[in-house]
């Protein structure tokens, strides 16, 4: 790559276009896409046995009727929002190193938000009529219980999902553009020009880009906070020792960026060299995020702590009874590996040398996934399978169809992303390109 800004410019458009039309792993995708088509094949089949089965097909019963459709919704959800972390909040802030990373990590968000909106749907055992949670008019003038949280649980991921949809799509335009005019086949130029939306790169064109990618960045920022404050409030707006907290919203809005930003890290680290953009997500990317992980991982760390304080401080047995058995109950061990696994090797990114080598804080990361999905287990089961009667005691365990659906829904996930990643690209060139002109480095792109 050499000094004159004409030739980065073309480097950095030949580097990112090049990958959707002429995909540099070719064997490598086809593996990984089989794969994913053979989760999305057992998704297939424990959805079709809850439908003809019922949702009895579960382990869930009384008093644990939510289980493992529920914590992994809460999961996924989760994992979505760093990156609209990452590009919205970035975006308006002006943080030029997002560049080399949103365009990812949003795509992350609406594939873990579609994962985690389609188990509430199959959790209500007959999902066809999972609309009647809209307020749409009809005869007999029956309509929403707006004072539910589960009702707000609808709006809120309905319009998270959309403005990230927005978000995303609006900031990949150009980019489809230049995919379009670089490409050889008429198949080609009629797929990227169909989605590029007649873009010419005009300065009206640009005027009324940056209009509306701004406005939608803002109205998701927001979004972050509100969701999953309002997925917390499924869990403290109950009278359920163990989640009638005030901690919970702030928590659950850490956990949830802790989660998503180990997973962002995963996807840098897997995907930077194997299509080439070893110069564009750089070590220092590597970095910052790395810290970003730290820091939210210190925040929810703080969040337990208080849980641990509020059931000491409020002397309420029954909160403290629910304590003692997550520490050492029939569930302990998803409490101490979730405290293991999120806090224990996320200690090693207080090194610079562990930020920024790749495979250890892909190991931190995975570890850090691996605890929270721990933590939204922990949480569900623990203050449910022990009701306010001992005659309705009851453990919860996952039945092979819940697992089934689990591993199913990861094929739900990696399906559609590794489509992004062979057809789209994955990394934002003219915002990068922008950087650069400001800069003069790719270090702050």
């Amino acid at each position: 790559m050499t000094d004159g800004f004409g030739d980065v410019d073309r480097e950095i458009t030949r580097e990112i276009v090049s990958i959707p039309l002429d995909f540099p792993r070719p064997r490598a995708w086809w593996l990984l896409f089989g794969l994913s088509l053979l989760l999305l094949g057992c998704f297939g089949v424990a959805v079709a046995v809850l439908f003809y089965r019922g949702v009895g097909v579960w382990g869930n019963n009384i008093p644990v009727n939510w289980g493992l459709a529920i914590s992994n919704y809460v999961w996924f959800l989760g994992i979505g929002h760093a990156g609209t972390l990452i590009s919205a909040l970035l975006l308006i802030v002006g943080a030029h190193w997002r560049n080399s990373l949103n365009r990812f990590a949003e795509a992350m968000t609406l594939f873990a938000v579609l994962c985690a909106g389609l188990y509430p749907i199959l959790h209500l055992g007959r999902p066809w009529f999972f609309y009647w949670m809209a307020p749409y008019p009809n005869a007999m003038q029956i309509w929403p219980q707006f004072k539910s949280p589960l009702t707000w649980d609808f709006f809120a991921v309905l319009t998270y999902l959309t403005v990230s949809v927005l978000f995303w799509y609006i900031g990949i335009v150009p980019d489809l553009a230049s995919v379009r005019d670089r490409a050889r086949s008429r198949r080609a130029q009629v797929f990227y020009g169909l989605l590029s939306l007649g873009w010419r790169g005009s300065a009206r064109h640009w005027q009324r880009w940056q209009q509306a990618y701004r406005l939608t960045a803002a109205i998701a920022v927001p979004l972050v906070v509100s969701v999953h404050s309002e997925i917390s409030l499924l869990f403290a707006a109950g009278p359920i020792p163990g989640w009638n907290s005030t901690v919970f919203p702030p928590y659950f809005v850490m956990g949830a960026a802790f989660s998503g930003f180990a997973v962002v890290i995963m996807i840098a680290t897997v995907i930077r060299h194997p299509l080439g953009l070893d110069r564009l997500v750089r070590a220092r990317h590597l970095d910052l995020l790395a810290v970003f992980l730290l820091v939210t991982g210190l925040m929810t760390a703080y969040g337990y702590v208080a849980e641990v304080f509020n059931a000491l401080y409020s002397g309420d047995q029954q909160e403290m009874e629910t304590l003692l058995d997550r520490v050492t109950g029939a569930y302990a061990y998803s409490y101490w590996g979730a405290v293991i696994l999120n806090f224990v090797p996320l200690q090693l990114l207080w090194f610079r040398s562990i930020r920024r080598s790749p495979l250890a804080i892909f190991l931190v990361a995975l570890s850090v996934t691996v605890g929270m999905w721990y933590e939204r287990f922990m949480l569900l089961t623990t203050a449910l399978y022990r009701d306010w009667l001992v005659s309705s005691y009851g453990e919860y365990r996952p039945s092979f169809w819940e697992w089934l659906l689990f591993a199913g829904m990861l094929g739900v996930f990696f399906a559609p992303y590794l489509l992004f990643v062979r057809f789209l690209p994955v990394i934002s060139a003219f915002e990068v390109k922008e950087a650069y002109e400001e800069t003069g480095s790719l270090d702050h792109a």
